[in-house]
């Protein structure tokens, strides 16, 4: 496993971290979910990511118990606040953060998280509170980093105007090689200030493993098929996008790489991206996509894959 540097803090990140967006605490088991948590460790893997909305709280309660028995300073741990706790919490006013980021830590079993992430902007609170609010947390020793998610471009220039604040260290976009909007603005702006991408459905929600066909129905043990995780895929599951992915098999199989660590190889070849977020419900799943992290594609690859995807990427 190789690591990168996140931003301008002092985290060093592996390039494959484990996420449970979906999975840990509401549609993997709970056996499942830590034999795939155990097979990310053994395979170098540091950096967990999660939100308080994933299950509402049920994924950090998940790993506030799957994590105990670890060393606090082995992994990089990090959540999220924005999206509706309750009808009466939720946003980025300086309450929730310290309300949101509290019960965090509770049910994450910790003093601290290594990064908090503004999992969207709220339009509806002045940034400056944000900001300050989620100073706090660092200075008080219950965040390392700070981060946000999906944010738009003119909040993210707006974040660097406001004097005397600490700073994002985090960028979490959308990023796959059927999804790449953030690679015009995103990318370039937060180079500029020293945020690192890490990237979340590097797979696209796994259309990009290979295992979704237009001619026939999804897997039984697959995210598509599964009520609880099935939710948001399919717009990566139409006849012209999986046409697309059929013609990336060949490629992977010629370089060596099964079709996800093609993927994963590719998202991690820009040098934005300290790491790629992976979803899993078994461990062989986990040890396949970490293999991918040290893969570097040449420029014949890189313009297959490109060809082999026009017109069947979403942006």
């Amino acid at each position: 496993m190789k690591y990168r540097k996140l931003g301008t803090s002092a985290l060093e990140v592996s390039e494959i971290s484990l996420g449970s967006w979906l999975t840990f605490g509401v549609g993997v088991e709970a056996d499942k979910a830590r034999a795939c948590l155990d097979a990310a460790f053994e395979a170098g893997v540091n950096f967990i990511d999660t939100s308080n909305i994933y299950g509402v709280g049920a994924a950090e309660e998940f790993l506030g118990s799957a994590l105990a028995g670890r060393p606090r300073a082995s992994y990089v741990l990090a959540t999220k606040l924005f999206f509706p706790m309750t009808d009466a919490d939720q946003g980025l006013s300086r309450a929730q953060v310290r309300k949101q980021l509290d019960a965090s830590l509770k049910r994450l079993r910790t003093d601290y998280v290594d990064l908090y992430q503004c999992h969207r902007f709220d339009p509806h609170v002045p940034l400056e509170e944000t900001m300050s609010a989620l100073g706090e947390a660092v200075s008080a020793g219950k965040a390392r980093a700070i981060g946000f998610s999906e944010w738009p471009i003119e909040g993210i220039k707006a974040s660097f105007n406001i004097p005397g604040v600490t700073r994002f260290s985090s960028s979490q976009p959308q990023y796959s090689l059927l999804w790449r909007k953030h690679e015009r603005d995103t990318f370039p702006l937060c180079a500029e200030h020293g945020i690192s991408q890490i990237v979340f459905s590097p797979l696209a929600q796994g259309a990009l493993t290979g295992k979704y066909r237009a001619d026939a129905p999804p897997p039984p043990d697959s995210r598509a098929a599964s009520s609880e995780m099935g939710g948001f895929i399919g717009r990566f599951l139409t006849p012209k996008t999986l046409a697309g992915v059929e013609r990336l098999k060949p490629i992977a199989l010629e370089a060596g790489l099964t079709l996800s660590q093609l993927s994963l190889a590719w998202v991690l070849r820009r040098p934005e991206v300290a790491s790629a977020i992976i979803g899993a419900s078994r461990p062989a799943q986990v040890l396949e996509n970490c293999a991918a992290s040290g893969k570097t594609l040449s420029s014949d690859v890189l313009a297959a894959i490109d060809a082999a995807v026009d017109g069947a990427r979403l942006s």
